[in-house]
């Protein structure tokens, strides 16, 4: 069963810095895309920045040059460093990876993780 565990949520001060966390496990043959969403509340869920297994990165206009993604493939992990905290960055981040499972023939599959708070003061 494919898990993946967010850490690094908070509380931070308007121009502070979080380092989110998401570790993947459970069967995993291989992932592709790896990515962070954000949902605040009363809106819809968004993409914040995406890499992809060969290490290209995209990101969401309001997050550029403040936010970086990083991967370590070998520990089935990514990160997001956030810099330069805004009010407007409170949300619930989301871990999201494209997962093929030990001996599976569907292919790559989406999973998520259960979300941790980011909450940033003004």
């Amino acid at each position: 069963q494919v898990q993946l565990v967010e850490s690094g949520g908070g509380l931070v001060q308007a121009g502070g810095s979080l380092r989110l966390s998401c570790a993947a496990s459970g069967g995993i043959f291989s992932i592709n895309t790896m990515a962070w969403y954000r949902q605040a509340p009363g809106k819809q869920r968004e993409l914040v920045a995406t890499v992809t297994s060969g290490g290209s990165t995209n990101y969401a206009d309001s997050v550029k040059g403040r936010f970086t993604i990083s991967r370590d493939s070998a520990k089935n992990t990514i990160y997001l460093q956030m810099n330069s905290l805004k009010p407007e960055d409170t949300a619930v981040y989301y871990c999201y990876a494209e997962v093929r499972t030990i001996g599976s023939v569907l292919g790559h599959r989406p999973y998520w993780g259960q979300g941790t708070q980011v909450t940033v003061s003004s």
